[in-house]
C-alpha cells in the first residue's frame, strides 16, 4: 500500500486553513460595537472561526487527495480493496473534536460567567413581549412605563427581566450582541451594560408569527442626566395586565418594599393575573 505524502497533506491543510481564515475574518460579522461584551463576543467569534477553517481546510484537502488518488480508472470494474478499518486512525479522529469541541465549550462557559456578572450599581428594566409589540416597565422609576420605546444609561448595567405574554420571542440588540429568549411562563434574564451613546433597534429574533419581521422597538442609550429626564416624563404606569405571574407581581412588591426599607415578615402578598393578553 502506498504510504501516505503526510508533509504535504499537512503542508496544504494549513496554507488553505490559513487563506480561508483570513478571508473569513475580513467582513465585520456584527457591524458596530456598542456594550462591553461585545469584544469579548467578537473575539471568541473569530476564534471558532479560524478553528473551524483549519478543521474544513483539512477535510477537503484529504478528500480531494483521496478523489484524485483513488479514483477509479475507465473501464476498471473490479471490488475495492477489503479494508475493514483502522483503530488508531479512529480514535484520533474522535478525540481531536472531542478535545475541540470541549475548549470551546470552556472557553464560552469563561466568556458568559465574566459579561454576565452583575454590577452592585445595576437597574432592572422588565420588558414585555407579545404579537406584535415590545414594552418596557421600570420598576425602579416607580414601575414607569415605555411602548415601543427603550431608554438606558451609558455606562450602567442594566439587567433586562424578559417576560412573553404568549409565544416565544427573542431580545436582541445587535450593537449589544446579547441575545436572549423570552419565555412565556418563566422569566430570563438579558445583562448588558452599554457603552456608547446612540439610537438602536431591537430586534425579535425568534419567528413569532405573521407580524415577525415587524416587532422592533427603538432604543436610545444617553447620559444618566438625560436618562433620568425622559422616565419622569413617563406618565403611564405598567398595566395590571402586563404583570404575567404571581411570581413577577411578589418582585416587584418586594423590589418596591426593599427601596422603601426593606422587607419585613411575609407581610408580601401573592397577586397576579392571566399571562394572556
Amino acid at each position: 500500500m502506498t504510504r501516505l505524502p503526510y508533509l504535504k497533506l499537512v503542508l496544504a491543510t494549513f496554507a488553505s486553513g490559513t487563506l480561508l481564515s483570513v478571508l473569513l475574518l475580513i467582513p465585520n460579522w456584527f457591524g458596530d460595537a456598542a456594550s462591553t461584551a461585545a469584544p469579548e463576543i467578537d473575539l471568541m467569534l473569530d476564534v471558532t472561526i479560524v478553528i473551524s477553517s483549519y478543521i474544513f481546510a483539512g477535510v477537503c484537502v484529504a478528500l480531494a487527495y483521496a478523489l484524485i488518488k483513488w479514483r477509479v480508472k475507465p473501464g476498471d470494474e473490479s471490488d475495492g480493496l477489503p479494508i475493514h478499518g483502522n483503530t488508531k486512525l479512529e480514535i484520533v479522529w474522535t478525540m481531536i473534536p472531542l478535545l475541540i469541541v470541549l475548549g470551546l465549550g470552556i472557553y464560552s462557559w469563561v466568556v458568559l460567567d465574566d459579561i454576565e456578572a452583575k454590577d452592585k450599581d445595576a437597574q432592572i428594566v422588565n420588558v414585555y413581549s407579545q404579537q406584535f409589540a415590545w414594552t418596557f416597565g421600570f420598576p425602579e422609576q416607580g414601575n414607569k412605563w415605555s411602548e415601543g420605546e427603550l431608554h438606558v444609561p451609558v455606562d450602567r448595567q442594566t439587567v433586562f427581566k424578559l417576560h412573553a405574554q404568549d409565544v416565544i420571542h427573542s431580545f436582541w440588540v445587535p450593537e449589544w450582541r446579547i441575545k436572549k429568549d423570552n419565555v412565556p411562563g418563566i422569566t430570563t434574564d438579558a445583562i448588558v451594560t452599554p457603552d456608547k451613546v446612540g439610537h438602536f433597534q431591537l430586534v425579535c429574533t425568534e419567528l413569532c408569527g405573521y407580524g415577525h419581521s415587524t416587532m422592533r422597538a427603538n432604543v436610545v442609550v444617553e447620559s444618566e442626566a438625560d436618562y433620568a429626564k425622559w422616565v419622569k416624563g413617563l406618565d403611564q404606569k405598567v398595566p395590571e395586565s402586563l404583570i404575567l405571574t404571581a411570581d413577577q407581581a411578589l418582585e416587584i412588591e418586594r423590589e418596591a418594599q426593599a427601596r422603601d426599607g426593606g422587607i419585613e415578615g411575609s407581610g408580601v402578598q401573592e397577586t397576579g393575573t392571566d399571562n394572556q393578553s
